[in-house]
């Protein structure tokens, strides 16, 4: 008999009668005469109850020896349940155990702290929790191709192997110098963004992202911080920043109405645990036009807070040319907005040597996007598409071109006006998952310190 998933049964069991399973035993308990096996194959949150008895399942005692953890194979009928708080359940004619768990699967019919369950990265995503969790990762990695594919974007793969720190903040990590100065003939590094290459496809196709694994070396061990991440980075010729806040805007609320459409189950589940706060807050920011405040309005609510005894921060200096705490952030779209924040016209020192000079010479045309509960999500800018300006700015920074000189001079042949913006994949994950650590929501995290799996 063919096996049918569980999250079939789940969308309408009425119309099974006889149905095949394959999947893994979450609890198995038994008072002699009647047994309940709590099983799962993985595609759905939700659980079947399996039950067999006595004189009408075959190898009747063999099923009461199945452990938690363990592989089998079940033919049943599909039966309305008598129990609160589900519709139906299987009742088992026969199965087969295809392998037993051992007695020590450390994954037993109780609550697993987060910090645990970090340490067994290859078994937790058969929790309830971490298993809706890496499903609407799959969801939403789905959707961002979806979206880009509508409306008419090239994917770009981005080369892994570079030779440029495309942030020029220096925290690339080096591929083994020995191996590649004979290989490549120069140093490699591991990328930190798609960003350089996007944009030379972008002046070829108009519209291009990547999405893929990027590096940073930052020896750093916070809940938002991991050395290996995913980012989404679309690029767009013909686009300035105002064009490009309205495109960031539409994209996230394209993928939050995917999830709350389309990942129902985990979905509610999530929202369970967060008790009910979770959809509340993503339908808010479906819903809701997204704040946008200059950075020096944003400098300047900060300020007037404080002097007002309305919040105390850490950091409690503040002016203008700072670089926002997470603190500050998180005050600004939680507190005073309460809703998705868009900052822009930063001050130049304190970003990126691509990003386009304003015409007040102090700023530049970028933004970040801060949600309620992470802070920034996205980072976006309009490229500097003058040669001579962007020069003169790696002179003031004291960087080497030579690596770089071929996206330099992409200023010469036809450049204008290109902008894009950088998605946190895990970042954004945590915003739907209400998740409080990055490594919760990555199957294997990499981080300063860690390399386990």
């Amino acid at each position: 008999m063919e096996t049918v998933a569980i999250k079939d049964i789940f969308k309408n069991y009425s119309q099974y009668d006889e149905v095949a399973l394959m999947g893994w035993v979450r609890s198995n308990r038994d008072n002699g005469s009647i047994g309940f096996i709590s099983f799962t194959d993985g595609s759905s949150v939700n659980s079947i109850q399996l039950v067999y008895k006595l004189n009408e399942t075959n190898n009747f005692e063999l099923a009461k020896t199945i452990r938690t953890g363990s592989a089998i194979y079940v033919e049943g009928k599909v039966v309305e349940s008598k129990q609160d708080g589900q519709s139906f359940e299987v009742k088992i004619m026969d199965f087969k155990l295809l392998k037993q768990a051992d007695e020590n699967y450390p994954l037993q019919k109780k609550e697993h702290s987060p910090e645990f369950l970090r340490s067994m990265s290859h078994l937790r995503h058969r929790t309830n929790k971490y298993g809706a969790i890496m499903r609407l990762r799959s969801e939403v990695s789905f959707a961002i191709h979806n979206f880009f594919h509508q409306n008419n974007f090239v994917w770009l793969s981005s080369p892994i192997i570079t030779s440029n720190d495309a942030e020029g903040a220096g925290e690339n990590f080096i591929v083994d110098s020995k191996t590649t100065k004979d290989f490549f003939g120069k140093q490699a590094s591991l990328t930190v963004s798609g960003q350089l290459h996007a944009e030379a496809y972008a002046q070829g196709y108009k519209r291009v992202y990547t999405f893929g694994p990027t590096f940073r070396a930052e020896k750093s061990n916070t809940n938002r911080h991991i050395s290996e991440f995913w980012m989404v980075e679309p690029e767009i010729a013909f686009c300035n920043l105002e064009k490009l806040m309205f495109l960031i805007e539409e994209f996230v609320k394209y993928l939050l109405r995917f999830v709350m459409k389309n990942c129902k189950d985990e979905m509610s589940f999530l929202n369970k645990l967060s008790n009910d706060t979770l959809s509340n807050k993503i339908i808010n920011a479906i819903e809701e036009p997204f704040e946008r405040i200059s950075y020096k309005k944003a400098i300047s609510i900060l300020r007037r807070d404080q002097g007002e005894n309305k919040v105390t921060f850490e950091n409690k200096d503040i002016f203008f040319g700072m670089d926002l705490n997470s603190e500050h952030e998180k005050y600004l779209c939680e507190t005073v907005f309460n809703k998705p924040v868009f900052i822009y016209d930063y001050p130049a020192e304190i970003k990126s040597f691509y990003m386009k000079l304003n015409n007040d010479g102090t700023t530049v045309a970028a933004c970040d996007l801060l949600m309620p509960g992470i802070g920034e999500i996205v980072g976006g800018s309009q490229r500097e598409d003058d040669f001579n300006k962007l020069m003169k700015k790696c002179n003031k920074l004291n960087m080497s071109t030579k690596d770089i000189e071929w996206y330099i001079n992409l200023r010469k042949y036809g450049y204008y006006n290109s902008a894009g913006f950088g998605l946190g994949f895990e970042r954004f994950l945590m915003y739907i998952t209400n998740a409080e650590n990055v490594k919760d929501v990555i199957p294997f995290p990499r981080s300063y310190g860690s390399l386990d799996f």
